[in-house]
């Protein structure tokens, strides 16, 4: 089975910047106006799942909550630190969960959305 998950934004290009250059995942594909969207399709290669965000001249307006999480468990104990590296040079700011979960278990920070991210060192 193959997972995407899909969000519509209106702010494509600093979701892909986000996602490609803080978190360290790859554009694996995109299009421009196909019936009106733009869109752009971020993972990892060979792998069963990936984001895709859409932008159309449709205003979003987000309505997501606090526990409204997409949580990613880097391989290594090394790609978990150049991602913080990566959020802290950027000046992200790391949040509180509302779940003390994922306090104890890993990073929070937002998206360019205000769509809440987790770094999990679960798996280091």
């Amino acid at each position: 089975m193959t997972f995407r998950f899909a969000r519509h934004t209106n702010n494509l290009e600093q979701l892909k910047s986000f996602y490609i250059d803080i978190l360290g995942l790859e554009l694996l594909g995109g299009f421009e106006n196909h019936d009106g969207y733009d869109g752009v399709f971020i993972g990892k290669s060979n792998e069963n799942w990936h984001l895709e965000f859409t932008k159309s001249d449709e205003i979003v307006t987000f309505n997501f909550g606090e526990e409204d999480i997409l949580v990613f468990y880097p391989n290594t104990k090394l790609e978990f630190e150049l991602i913080q590296d990566r959020i802290e040079s950027n000046s992200i700011k790391f949040i509180d969960s509302k779940n003390p979960y994922w306090n104890e278990n890993g990073k929070m920070i937002l998206d360019p959305d205000g769509y809440r991210v987790v770094i999990s060192h679960l798996k280091i």
